[in-house]
């Protein structure tokens, strides 16, 4: 339970900086806010932890490091290029289709056949955040066609995740991780957005990014790479479409929009849907069992 709990912590956290980061990109470009964010939590976890400097500074860590950052670099940053042509809802809704993703690249990579309850529950999930996301007509743009796009990049990241990391090695596979993201960030920000002006940045926005960096990027990937390789990634991946939830009840409890019938639905959908991946089998495999002994 310890490590569900981990990844459930981990995606409040994310849910509660939709309208922090909806702010802070008035004052700072998309990029220029992935690549100091990333390059930030880089230093303070590679400080933090600097005792352990021998476990990071490892040669097959730093491969492992590189190579789910630059994936995870994917996703952010075709993510964040595709909302500027469709709305948040949809960008939401179409990158939260990992979690239909996911169980067909486990089994790709890891050979990890999908079971039937784990493919009922991302479909489910899929629906609540539908619900959750989406409002009005759904024509497919070429921003929608880039938020399909990063799902898969996201998928292949939980994967990988999955893959690659261990209890041992968590933490300098995050810290490489991050340090990839932050110079991929900052070296497309330099070529394609204009230097930030500091001169607009006021306590507020400061505070904001302390709370990203620390927060919603140091602290919580650490928390999901750490828990996710005691769970399988078609589990992990559910977990982490409570993000859509958090993030539509922190908008609810902020005022910036209401709870409907609608949104109450999706929200039930979505916890229904670890409840038919996780809880249901396991219940029906109890059933089995006490039958066998009392058949025994």
């Amino acid at each position: 339970m310890r490590y569900y709990a981990m990844i459930i912590t981990a995606t409040i956290i994310w849910g509660s900086t939709f309208v922090l980061v909806k702010d802070i990109t008035e004052v700072l470009g998309p990029a220029w806010l992935v690549g100091i964010r990333f390059a930030l939590a880089a230093v303070i976890l590679a400080l933090f932890f600097f005792k352990e400097r021998d476990v990071y500074l490892d040669k097959r860590n730093a491969l492992y490091g590189c190579v789910c950052g630059f994936v995870l670099f994917a996703g952010y940053y075709v993510q964040t290029v595709g909302i500027t042509d469709t709305t948040p809802g949809k960008n939401a809704f179409l990158t939260a289709t990992y979690c239909v993703i996911v169980p067909f690249s486990a089994w790709l990579l890891m050979r990890r056949r999908p079971t039937r309850f784990s493919i009922a529950g991302a479909a489910i999930a899929l629906t609540g955040i539908g619900l959750i996301s989406l409002n009005g007509d759904f024509t497919m743009r070429f921003g929608d066609a880039l938020s399909l796009g990063c799902a898969f990049f996201f998928a292949l990241h939980i994967t990988l995740i999955s893959m690659l990391t261990s209890e041992k090695n968590a933490l300098a596979i995050t810290i490489w991780q991050f340090a990839v993201v932050g110079a991929c960030g900052l070296t497309v920000a330099a070529l394609t957005e204009p230097v930030p002006d500091l001169a607009r940045f006021g306590l507020d926005d400061v505070l904001v990014m302390g709370y990203l960096t620390v927060f919603a990027t140091a602290l919580a990937l650490l928390m999901q790479n750490t828990a996710q390789p005691h769970m399988t990634p078609a589990t992990a991946s559910l977990i982490l479409t409570f993000e859509s939830v958090f993030g539509a009840s922190f908008s609810i409890l902020l005022g910036a929009e209401e709870l409907t019938l609608r949104l109450f639905v999706g929200f039930a959908l979505v916890f229904s849907s670890v409840l038919v991946a996780e809880v249901l089998p396991a219940w029906l495999d109890k059933r089995r069992r006490l039958a066998a002994e009392t058949a025994s």
